[in-house]
């Protein structure tokens, strides 16, 4: 695995929520998602309701863009959506979190899950959190330097 994926897979294990972007019939639409794993084989597994207009939107055009961050880093993220009908990968992934928006559990009829293939990703990462962009800011203001931040782009 390259060092970029490495860094990427980290950052998204503290970014639980991505800002998910559908580009269906009636044009791009964005919500938040739950993300449910983070693997390094470049797919993400989101839990829905079948009845969403994402879920619609994902039906007439797969492709998605994902954005999470963040304190002090950002991802965003390009791919293909699919609908997936598969009740054990459901059970396996079912959490609390999902209960809260599906009532009656993995059993629950209206549940789907939606996978992303990631086809590019980037992320924006500010080494030393909090303080360092501060100061890194101040430095900006003060030299006229560019901020820095560790940078990377990653292709599956």
């Amino acid at each position: 695995m390259s060092d970029e994926r490495k860094k990427l897979v980290e950052l998204m294990r503290d970014m639980p929520i991505a800002m998910m972007t559908t580009y269906g019939s009636e044009g791009p639409h964005s919500f938040p998602m739950a993300r449910q794993e983070v693997e390094p084989s470049a797919e993400l597994w989101f839990i829905t309701a079948r009845g969403t207009r994402h879920v619609r939107d994902i039906g007439v055009d797969p492709r998605v863009s994902l954005t999470f961050s963040s304190r002090d880093s950002w991802v965003a993220m390009s791919g293909h959506a699919e609908l997936v009908y598969d009740q054990a990968k459901l059970k396996e992934l079912w959490n609390t979190f999902a209960e809260a928006w599906l009532p009656g559990g993995p059993d629950n009829p209206d549940a789907v899950l939606i996978r992303v293939d990631v086809e590019s990703a980037e992320y924006w990462d500010t080494p030393g959190g909090t303080v360092s962009s501060l100061i890194g800011f101040a430095k900006t203001k003060l030299t006229g330097d560019t901020f820095d931040t560790d940078h990377g782009t990653v292709r599956p």
